[in-house]
C-alpha cells in the first residue's frame, strides 16, 4: 500500500490544518435545496458537534456483470436486475484486501478536506484482513498518520453509522478534533460462488468521511444518530464458522459454514421495519417532516428495499439516491459511496437535508440527518475510482 500524509501522526501543517486545530473557520449564509437560508461557521452558544470536511471512495476496477454471472449459475441479467436492480458489481483482484481499498478511500478523504491532520481512525468493516490484529492500525500507518488510535468496528451493513456516531463522540466530548471514519468490505472473500442469492448482490468497495469539530448549526454537522440491534436475528445475516463458538467446538467446519448466508426474504422485512422506523426516530428528534428531506441515501442492499423504505416514509422515488446498479450492494462501505457518488454527479447539493438510514447483521441498524457541506468537487463516480488495475473478474 502507498504512504500517504505527512509527518507524525499525521501532522501536515497546511491552513487547513491550521483551522482544524484552532476550530476557525469562515461564516457565510447560503440558501438550502428547499430556498431556506444556512448558517455556517461557529456562532456563540452553539453546541459543539461532529462536521464532515472531506468524502472519498474506491473500488476495484475488475467488473463482474450480471452476464458474467450467467455464465456458470443458473441466472440471466433481467432476472438479478427485477430483484435487486444491481447491473454490475467490482471485485477485488486477488492480492488487494480490505486495507487497500480502506486507504484509497481514507486518502481521497483527507485530499477532500485539505488536510493531513487526524486524531482518531475508525475503520467499519466485516471483512478485515485478518481476525487479529484489527486493520485500522495499517490503514492508519499506509496513511502516513503515525500512532493515533485505530480500530475496527463490526455492525456489518449498519457499520458506517455506528463508525460515525462513535467518531461524533470522540469530537463532542472535546476528546479529538478529527476522526477518520473509513467503511470498507470485500465480501467476494465471503461468498459461495455458486449461491446465486448472494453472488447476485454483493461487491467490494470503500467509502469514508473526515469529521471535524465544528458548531450544530454548521453544513456538515452530524445529528442525532439512532441506533438499534436484535441479537435474536443474529443467524438471519451471518458466516457461521470461523468465530470461537465454532472453533471451541474442536470441531473441522463445513465447508458451505465457511462463506456468508442471508435469509434474503425475512432480511428484507426486517429491513424495511427497522430503516423506516428507525428514520422516523431521527425525523421527529429533529422536529423535521418527510417533507424537510431534499435527498434519502439509504444502505444500498436491494432497490426493492431502497423503494418500500421511502414508499414507508412518504418520500419520492426521486429523492432516494441510488448506486448499488454501478457497484452492487458493498456492505458498511455502501452509505458513503452512495454519499461520494451523490456529490460527485451533483445529485446532491450543499445546504440539502440528506436523511441516512441502514440495516445490517446482528441485527443492526441505525439512521442520522444531516444538512450536505461546501466540499470541493469530485470528478466522475466511486465507480470509476479505480483502485486495481488488472482485468480480472477475480471470482
Amino acid at each position: 500500500m502507498r504512504v500517504v500524509g505527512r509527518g507524525v501522526r499525521g501532522r501536515g501543517r497546511t491552513r487547513a490544518g491550521d483551522a482544524f486545530r484552532q476550530g476557525v473557520w469562515s461564516t457565510h449564509r447560503r440558501r438550502s435545496g428547499t430556498g431556506a437560508l444556512v448558517s455556517r461557521g461557529p456562532e456563540t452558544g452553539r453546541r459543539r458537534s461532529s462536521v464532515i470536511a472531506g468524502v472519498g471512495a474506491s473500488v476495484p476496477s475488475a467488473m463482474l456483470t450480471n452476464n458474467d454471472l450467467a455464465t456458470w449459475l443458473e441466472t440471466d441479467d433481467q432476472w438479478i436486475r427485477s430483484r435487486t436492480g444491481v447491473v454490475e458489481r467490482r471485485i477485488s483482484a486477488p492480492e488487494r484486501a480490505t486495507s487497500d481499498l480502506a486507504v484509497e478511500a481514507g486518502a481521497q478523504a483527507l485530499e477532500s478536506a485539505g488536510t493531513a491532520d487526524v486524531d482518531v481512525v475508525v475503520l467499519a468493516t466485516t471483512t478485515p484482513d485478518r481476525p487479529c490484529p484489527a486493520t485500522a492500525p495499517e490503514v492508519a500507518a499506509a496513511l502516513g498518520l503515525g500512532t493515533v488510535p485505530a480500530f475496527d468496528l463490526a455492525a456489518v451493513c449498519s457499520g458506517f453509522l455506528y463508525a460515525l456516531s462513535v467518531a461524533a463522540g470522540y469530537i463532542e466530548s472535546g476528546r479529538a478534533h478529527t476522526v477518520l471514519v473509513i467503511a470498507a468490505d470485500t465480501f467476494s472473500t465471503i461468498l459461495d460462488r455458486d449461491d446465486r442469492a448472494t453472488m447476485s448482490v454483493f461487491g467490494d468497495g470503500a467509502g469514508a468521511v473526515l469529521l471535524r469539530a465544528g458548531f450544530s448549526n454548521e453544513p456538515g454537522a452530524v445529528g442525532h444518530v439512532d441506533l438499534g440491534s436484535d441479537g435474536s436475528l443474529r443467524d438471519l445475516i451471518t458466516v457461521p464458522a470461523g468465530g470461537s463458538r465454532q472453533r471451541g467446538l474442536g470441531v473441522a467446519a463445513a465447508e458451505d459454514d465457511m462463506y456468508f448466508r442471508m435469509e434474503g426474504r425475512t432480511v428484507f422485512m426486517h429491513a424495511v421495519e427497522r430503516m423506516t422506523s428507525s428514520a422516523q426516530s431521527v425525523l421527529a428528534r429533529g422536529g423535521l417532516t418527510v417533507a424537510d428531506i431534499d435527498r434519502f441515501v439509504g444502505h444500498q442492499a436491494n432497490i426493492r428495499i431502497l423503494r418500500a423504505v421511502a414508499l414507508q416514509l412518504g418520500l419520492d422515488v426521486d429523492r432516494v439516491v441510488v448506486n448499488l446498479d454501478q457497484v452492487g450492494n458493498t456492505a458498511a462501505a455502501s452509505i458513503p459511496l452512495a454519499l461520494r457518488d451523490g456529490h460527485a454527479r451533483g445529485e446532491i447539493r450543499a445546504g440539502e437535508r440528506v436523511l441516512l438510514s441502514a440495516f445490517g447483521g446482528g441485527a443492526t441498524w441505525g439512521s442520522t440527518i444531516l444538512i450536505w457541506p461546501e466540499l470541493p468537487p469530485q470528478q466522475g463516480e466511486a465507480a470509476v475510482t479505480k483502485s486495481d488495475r488488472g482485468d480480472s473478474n477475480g471470482i
